[in-house]
C-alpha cells in the first residue's frame, strides 16, 4: 500500500526490552525507516550489563569481556560509537596464577603467536606450567577431534561437555586448569553442566577459527557509558523514541490486524503498532506472549538460569600490576583492575572478582564472603597483606544468564513467532551461542531482519558471515 504520492506509509514498531538485544533491533528497525518506541521497565538501558554509584565511584555490576571473534558485538560498539573505549588485545595473553601448589603460587601464561591455527597456541600449550607434558599433548588431541564437531548437531545439544573430554582422554587437572578455566568465564557452568554443543562452539570458534579470535577485549569506562549513554544517543539520533521506567502489562492484537502494546508510566494507553520484538528475558517474555504465538510456551520457562557473583574490594594502594588475572587453586576465578573505569584516582585499587558459576555462594551474606575471598586475595596477591581494605561490596546477578545445560538447545526458541508482526529477541533464544552480550546483539539483528523480511524492507544484515 502507498499513500496518493506512491510513498509506502510508515510502518511503526515496538521493541520491549533495553538490554543489548532490544537497542539492536530498534537500531536497526529504525535504520530500514520504521518509527521504532523502545520500552523499557528499569530506568536506564542495557539490560544486565550496567553501571551504577557509589559514593566516588562508578562501579559495573559485574566484569564483562568480549573476544575478537565476537564480531556482532564488535558491530554494536562501532555502531555507537563505543570502539575505542572498548578495544581488544593485540595478541590473547592471559596470565593464570595457580595458587594451590605446596611448593607456592606458580604463573603460566595462555598466549597466542601468529601462526595459523593450531599452532597459534602450540608454543603456549607447550610450556603451560600447570599441566603435565602427558595432559598438554593429551590437549593437542582433544582439540583436532573438537575441530571436527558441528555445533549445530542437535545430537550434541543432549551430551555434556565433561562427558565428552573424558573420553578424549582429559584428566580432572586438564579440565580445571584449562577447558573450564576458559568455560566457566564463558559458558557460566562447569564441563559437566554445559551442552557439548555450545561448548563446541565457543572453543571451535574462540580458539580454532583463527589466530586472533580469542583476543580478550573489554571496557575501559563504566558500562553505563556504552550501553546507557552512546546507546541511548545512537537511538535517538536514529529517531527511535525511548521510553524507560515503562513497564509492559500487555501484547495483543487489535481488530485491525496490528498489535496494541499496553505498558504502564508514560504511555497509559495502548500504543498500536505494526511490529513488536519482545527482547526481555525468557519468564516475561512467557508472560506477555499472546496465545498461540509459540507451540509450546511453557518450554520458556524450562530454560533455566545461572548467576553470576562479582566481588568488589578497593584497596589504599595498588596490589596488581596487570588488568587481569586467572586463578586456579583457589575459590577466586578471575580477577580484574578497575581503578581508572571507576574513576578512582587518590592512589588506591580497586579489584573486581568475577564468579561465574557460583549456585552455592549467590545469596551467601557479604560477611561470609569477605571472610572466604580476602585471605584469597591475600594468598593470590602478596602485596594485599600490608594493604588496607578501603572498601569490600558485592554485586550479584541471580539470573545472570540462561543455563547452558545439556537439551537447552530444543527449548530455545527462534526470532520467528506464529503470530504475524510479533518477533522475539534475547540471548537466551536459538543464536546458536551461549549467554554473552555477543547473542543478545545477534538475536537482535535475526529479529529485526525477519520483521524487515517480513515487511519486504530491503537490509542488509552487518555481519559478513550472515550476509
Amino acid at each position: 500500500m502507498t499513500d496518493r504520492n506512491g510513498t509506502p506509509p510508515t510502518m511503526s514498531a515496538v521493541v520491549v526490552g533495553g538490554g543489548l538485544a532490544g537497542v539492536t533491533a530498534a537500531l536497526r528497525l529504525a535504520e530500514a525507516g520504521l518509527g521504532v518506541t523502545l520500552l523499557e521497565g528499569r530506568p536506564r538501558l542495557g539490560g544486565l550489563a550496567f553501571s551504577f554509584r557509589r559514593g566516588d565511584l562508578v562501579v559495573d555490576n559485574g566484569q564483562h569481556v568480549y573476544l575478537r571473534c565476537c564480531t556482532a558485538y564488535r558491530w554494536f560498539l562501532d555502531r555507537i560509537g563505543g570502539t575505542a573505549l572498548a578495544p581488544v588485545q593485540d595478541r590473547l595473553d592471559v596470565p593464570v596464577l595457580d595458587a594451590g601448589r605446596p611448593a607456592g603460587s606458580r604463573l603460566g601464561r595462555l598466549r597466542r603467536t601468529a601462526l595459523p591455527v593450531p599452532l597459534h597456541l602450540a608454543a603456549s600449550l607447550a610450556t603451560y606450567p600447570h599441566l603435565s607434558l602427558a595432559e598438554r599433548a593429551s590437549v593437542g588431541r582433544a582439540a583436532l577431534a573438537l575441530r571436527g564437531l558441528d555445533p549445530a548437531d542437535p545430537a550434541l545439544d543432549g551430551i555434556d561437555f565433561a562427558s565428552w573430554l573424558h573420553r578424549h582422554g582429559q584428566s580432572p587437572r586438564t579440565v580445571e586448569a584449562l577447558w573450564d578455566l576458559v568455560g566457566v568465564a564463558t559458558l557460566n557452568a562447569r564441563a559437566a553442566d554445559a551442552s557439548l554443543g555450545l561448548a563446541a562452539m565457543v572453543f571451535k570458534t574462540g580458539l580454532l577459527s583463527e589466530p586472533g579470535a580469542a583476543d580478550i577485549g573489554w571496557a575501559r569506562v563504566p558500562l553505563g557509558d556504552l550501553h546507557d549513554t552512546l546507546a541511548r544517543t545512537a537511538l535517538e539520533a536514529a529517531g527511535v523514541r525511548v521510553v524507560t521506567g515503562t513497564r509492559v502489562k500487555d501484547v495483543a492484537r487489535d481488530g485491525h490486524g496490528r498489535w496494541l502494546v499496553q505498558a504502564e508510566g508514560e504511555l497509559p494507553e495502548a500504543a498500536a503498532t505494526d511490529i513488536v520484538v519482545l527482547a526481555t528475558a525468557q519468564r516475561e517474555t512467557r508472560a506477555l506472549l499472546p496465545e498461540g504465538a509459540l507451540d509450546a510456551p511453557d518450554r520458556l520457562l524450562d530454560i533455566g538460569t545461572a548467576p553470576i557473583l562479582n566481588v568488589h574490594v578497593v584497596y589504599d594502594r595498588p596490589v596488581l600490576r596487570r588488568p587481569f588475572f586467572a586463578a586456579l587453586g583457589s575459590p577466586v576465578q578471575w580477577v580484574f583492575d578497575r581503578t581508572d573505569a571507576s574513576g578512582l584516582s587518590d592512589g588506591g585499587q580497586y579489584l573486581a572478582l568475577s564468579q561465574s558459576a557460583v549456585q552455592d555462594e549467590i545469596d551467601a551474606p557479604v560477611a561470609e564472603l569477605r571472610a572466604r575471598y580476602l585471605p584469597e586475595l591475600e594468598r593470590l596477591l602478596p602485596p594485599t597483606r600490608t594493604a588496607v581494605v578501603r572498601d569490600f561490596f558485592v554485586t550479584r546477578e541471580r539470573t545472570a544468564t540462561f543455563a547452558p545445560a545439556p537439551g537447552v538447545g530444543r527449548l530455545r526458541p527462534g526470532a520467528l513467532t506464529r503470530a504475524p508482526g510479533l518477533y522475539l529477541a534475547g540471548a537466551w533464544t536459538a543464536t546458536g551461542w551461549p549467554a554473552t552480550m555477543e547473542g543478545a546483539v545477534r538475536s537482535g539483528l535475526t529479529a529485526a531482519g525477519a520483521a524487515l523480511a517480513a515487511l519486504g524492507r530491503p537490509h542488509e544484515h552487518p555481519l559478513k558471515e550472515a550476509a
